[in-house]
């Protein structure tokens, strides 16, 4: 969450004042550091922080301030959510000829699949990716990126308006040279072409899940 100035100042002091002595400042500390008259200002400035996640506080504590990095708590919030989410993975089944069961220690994530990007998932309507077993109903998992190569599965947004999920090329030759393909895979649809400004790539399909 974004900061104000004095409560960004007030951010800086703690951290320069925890390099320097290796511990947090009390609240008087601050208000000399910081040159308040009050401790009822320094208390607002520390609530603050506190409430958008920059410092915690232990209570009955001289020493009360905790500095805490938001990106990084945010990342072992989403690991332990991962973690919360694993499944057993006890080995593999045939869709051919039969194989030996052999059950294995083994577990697997959401995050097994969406790897370290910024991952959203979208449901899937329509036929258009039939071809490619992607079903009506599907979700698929999107790693946000706004580039895109040839043959990439991605959800393009098409005149800032409506999203779709496609192949994506860029024509190099023929009369749609210099135009995006947005090509389906479902032999009933023909591709769709459109100049390359009036598409943006929201991101690339990493993975498909589907609930029977």
């Amino acid at each position: 969450m974004a900061l104000t100035r004095c409560q960004r100042e007030v951010l800086d002091f703690l951290r320069g004042f925890v390099e320097e002595h290796g511990y947090c400042p009390s609240f008087e500390e601050i208000g000399r550091g910081m040159e308040y008259s009050s401790l009822a200002t320094v208390h607002k400035h520390i609530s603050s922080l506190e409430k958008k996640g920059y410092l915690r506080r232990s209570r009955n504590c001289s020493r009360s301030i905790d500095l805490v990095n938001p990106d990084l708590e945010r990342r072992r919030e989403q690991r332990a959510l991962a973690a919360r989410q694993r499944l057993p993975l006890l080995g593999r089944i045939a869709a051919g000829r039969p194989l030996e069961a052999i059950e294995t220690q083994d577990s697997i994530s959401l995050a097994d699949i969406a790897g370290q990007g910024e991952v959203f998932a979208l449901q899937v309507q329509g036929d258009s990716m039939i071809d490619e077993h992607i079903m009506e109903g599907d979700y698929v998992l999107v790693e946000k990126d706004p580039r895109a190569y040839d043959g990439q599965l991605v959800v393009a947004l098409v005149d800032g308006q409506e999203a779709t999920l496609k192949r994506f090329y860029l024509e190099r030759r023929g009369e749609f040279k210099g135009k995006v393909r947005l090509q389906p895979s479902n032999s009933r649809l023909d591709p769709m072409y459109f100049p390359p400004e009036t598409v943006q790539v929201q991101g690339h399909v990493v993975g498909i899940l589907r609930r029977y």
